[in-house]
């Protein structure tokens, strides 16, 4: 047991009393990355100087009214695909390699409002397009539960930080499943909200309509603070919600008796037996306390992963146009003209899979190709959509797996990326859908985490934390930690 293994609440009490300080735990942050980082590989730039600055500028407000918040202190490690202003921010790719942003994202400025401490910037599939962290043009991620195993991604060197102790919570993004499946994977607990609860200005974009910021955390409630620490309207970002955000801890009742549950068919159907096995004791679990549940079917589930890449690499071919060598990010030395410019310095500074998404997007939004690829997404989406919607009308949440799999092996499947793809079925849909998910620890299929995905209605975070606090009150499985 590690400081940072205590709940939130138990560190807030501890420093309110001064029997801590912040920088004990800034302290013990960084001597966990440097004793486990260089295996498991979750950092890519660390803040060690900064960090235990403001870790004594805050250690002087302690037992003060200024130290009430209960985020005061914490250390937290933010993906690198979120700027902050005068840390390098690399979005784990050559091309931004020697990128120093002068601004903060606004999740960055809200954690500061917070008065948590940054303790670095954590590795990541390049520009987020990746589901193992493999993709990393630095180094991959590996799995502490299992260091020849991936952590999952994009965000996986969100997940494996905290499930390595190397951070007290991290915020992750969310495109397609890429905050869930790594808190599966890594036996963590990761919270993609509601699209446009959390501001996406400072996020450098993949795919625009689908991106969402989240926190990762070691368990529900945790999720829950840092979620109302970040969550609201930002007039910087024209697709951030106006709407109001309640007290998500308030929400965490542990009552969830008449609780309607829709399990769908198409997310138990050809997964792992030993997933699907703890899902259903998940669902007993639960049953227990009073909810109830049924199987449903999702039928456009099928093509969401179909939809989902054509849509995204869309996004990301229009997005990605604007790294071009001649504003920011690395430029290549030689071209003689300015297409040459343009011509090597994107073949120099971006990596295989964001080409590959680039040259897929730029085809499907083609002269020609549009309406037979892009815009028969779109209408798929639509009905994707459609399914959630008749879901809800009837039940409170939908339940099921995070993942197909637990972890597989790092290296595996690198080389076959339509296998790739379909690890994300189960997270995709809820991406196109718009709506919320989780994933929460719920046992161990040979020694390795598997997560339940708990679903809710759009901007009804509170009932997935509910359901989701409810379960963790009655079972362990977030309470193990991988032995590295």
């Amino acid at each position: 047991m590690t400081l940072l293994d205590l709940r939130l609440q138990e560190l807030h009490n501890q420093l309110s009393k001064k029997e801590l300080s912040v920088t004990d735990l800034v302290g013990e942050a960084f001597a966990r990355i440097k004793e486990h980082d260089e295996r498991v590989g979750a950092y890519l730039t660390l803040n060690e100087e900064g960090a235990h600055a403001e870790a004594a500028r805050l250690d002087n407000k302690l037992g003060s009214d200024e130290a009430k918040g209960l985020l005061f202190g914490l250390p937290a490690g933010i993906k690198d695909n979120m700027v902050t202003e005068g840390l390098r921010t690399t979005c784990a790719s050559q091309f931004l390699s020697n990128y120093n942003p002068i601004y903060d994202a606004t999740v960055v400025t809200k954690l500061k409002q917070a008065e948590t401490v940054t303790i670095g910037k954590l590795n990541m599939d390049e520009f987020a397009m990746g589901g193992s962290n493999e993709n990393s043009s630095f180094h991959p991620v590996r799995n502490p539960w299992d260091l020849t195993r991936v952590p999952g991604g994009s965000s996986g060197g969100s997940a494996a930080a905290v499930a390595a102790g190397e951070a007290y919570f991290t915020l992750g993004s969310d495109t397609g499943g890429s905050i869930r499946q790594p808190a599966s994977y890594c036996g963590v607990v990761g919270l993609k909200p509601t699209y446009g609860l959390v501001s996406r200005y400072g996020l450098v974009a993949f795919a625009s309509s689908l991106d969402q910021i989240g926190p990762i955390t070691k368990n529900v409630e945790d999720a829950a603070y840092v979620l109302q620490a970040i969550a609201g309207h930002d007039a910087k970002d024209s697709t951030s919600a106006n709407v109001d955000i309640p007290d998500y801890v308030s929400a965490l009742s542990g009552e969830i008796s008449g609780l309607k549950i829709a399990v769908p068919k198409e997310y138990l159907d050809g997964i792992d037996p030993q997933v699907k096995a703890a899902v259903l004791e998940a669902l007993r679990v639960l049953e227990g306390l009073g909810a109830e549940w049924e199987e449903v079917s999702l039928p456009h589930t099928e093509y969401a992963v179909a939809a989902y890449y054509l849509l995204a690499s869309s996004e990301a071919s229009s997005n990605l146009s604007r790294f071009d060598g001649v504003r920011y990010g690395v430029r290549a030395e030689q071209g003689g003209n300015l297409l040459d410019l343009y011509l090597d310095s994107r073949s120099q500074g971006f990596g295989p899979e964001v080409k590959r998404r680039i040259m897929l997007g730029t085809y499907a939004l083609s002269s020609g190709y549009y309406d037979a690829y892009y815009l028969k997404a779109q209408k798929v989406r639509t009905l994707i959509k459609q399914d959630f919607d008749r879901t809800f009308e009837k039940y409170d949440v939908i339940i099921g797996p995070t993942a197909p799999t637990t972890a597989f092996q790092l290296g595996s499947q690198v080389d076959d990326p339509l296998t790739m793809y379909l690890n994300d079925i189960l997270t995709i849909p809820m991406s196109l859908a718009g709506v919320p998910a989780m994933s929460v620890p719920c046992g161990f299929a040979d020694g390795l985490p598997v997560g339940l995905q708990i679903i809710g209605k759009a901007f009804d975070e509170s009932t997935i934390l509910r359901v989701a606090h409810a379960y963790e009150a009655h079972t362990d499985h977030h309470k193990h930690r991988p032995s590295l």
